[in-house]
């Protein structure tokens, strides 16, 4: 039985039509801003890129004054006061014709959600970062990426893959300090590499034993290491 030209025309408007809706849908899930995003501000005068106060007058002097005593101690990290550090951080940031800014912070239970405004061409979308701090049994730190959202498209399992063939690729073009603090936590983002949690504080030097992550702060357990 033959289709009559007419019916043909109808079906065609309707793959058209559906095609239309599917591409709304996904333009309006991108450009989706979460009611939960609230970009760091702080005014305090202080320049961009000038280091945070809430970094050198109140949470480096406490680590370093409770490590002396040489007894584990804990430290409570409040969302405020990393968006603080965040937002002297020296924004926007540019990468392949990618404008990057307003970042900001959060903490929700169990995990530390990165926000931010990305411009590609003029288009912003809001990016969304979900990490799950973990240390796992030898006492190791990882940092999974749990979650990347763009608006409120989820594209994680994407996101990953490319990610992973990126920091790849670096790897093997340009030299890295496996034992730079940086590359450990970009191995960790990136490649799921756990590392050992040993910072240097001044002169000394503590490990992080435990993370715990509550609604707008982190407790950290901190144990000197001799």
């Amino acid at each position: 039985m033959k289709i009559s030209k007419k019916a043909r025309r109808i079906k065609l408007v309707c793959w058209l039509l559906v095609d239309l809706i599917v591409a709304v849908v996904v333009v309006v899930l991108l450009v989706h801003k979460p009611g939960r995003y609230k970009p760091a501000d702080f005014d305090d005068g202080r320049e961009q890129s000038q280091v945070s106060p809430y970094l050198t007058h109140e949470l480096m002097p406490k680590i370093h004054n409770d490590a002396q005593y040489g007894k584990p101690f804990d430290v409570v990290i409040s969302q405020d006061g990393i968006n603080e550090v965040v937002a002297g951080l020296g924004w926007p940031k540019a990468s392949d014709g990618i404008l990057l800014y307003a970042p900001a912070a959060i903490f929700v239970p169990g995990s530390i959600v990165l926000m931010g405004t990305a411009n590609i061409k003029g288009v912003e979308f809001i990016i969304t970062i979900e990490l799950q701090p973990k240390i796992d049994e030898q006492g190791l730190l990882n940092l999974p990426v749990a979650k990347i959202k763009v608006g409120a498209m989820n594209i994680t399992p994407l996101a990953k893959i490319t990610a992973k063939k990126m920091y790849a690729q670096r790897l093997a073009s340009i030299y890295m300090d496996t034992e730079a603090l940086q590359t450990k936590i970009a191995a960790s983002l990136f490649n799921d590499e756990p590392f050992e949690p040993v910072f240097t504080i001044n002169k000394g030097k503590v490990r992080i034993e435990k993370i715990t992550i509550y609604e707008e702060k982190l407790i950290a357990r901190l144990v000197p290491v001799s």
